[in-house]
């Protein structure tokens, strides 16, 4: 990926990640000129994000106990990875779902 693309889409890419509404301002802002990194760190962003709703939800109806509390931390740690990865300039996916997340959203961006 070429320099000049990463550095445009970095700021986009992390805001992408900071709650769902920075996922929401980082897809608005993509809008007007679309960044392939920024386009790639926001499907990941979106994954995460619906991932940890459905981990909320799940934890509102069924008591999961401890294990709610591990993927409730695992959903924090995949952001920080996220993150990580944006600020460095990478478009490393996510441990285990990085590839589903870049598949199903694929009309993001």
């Amino acid at each position: 990926m070429n320099i000049g693309t990463v550095q445009e889409g970095k700021t986009i890419a992390i805001i992408s990640y900071i709650t769902f509404i920075g996922t929401i301002i980082a897809y608005i802002m993509n809008q007007n000129k679309k960044n392939s990194f920024a386009s790639f760190h926001i499907r990941q962003a979106v994954g995460i994000a619906l991932l940890g709703v459905a981990i909320s939800i799940l934890r509102n109806y069924i008591s999961l106990g401890i294990v709610g509390s591990i993927l409730s931390i695992g959903v924090m740690v995949l952001s920080i990875i996220g993150i990580i990865s944006a600020v460095q300039g990478e478009e490393k996916r996510i441990p285990l779902l990085g590839d589903q997340f870049q598949e199903w959203f694929k009309s993001i961006g």
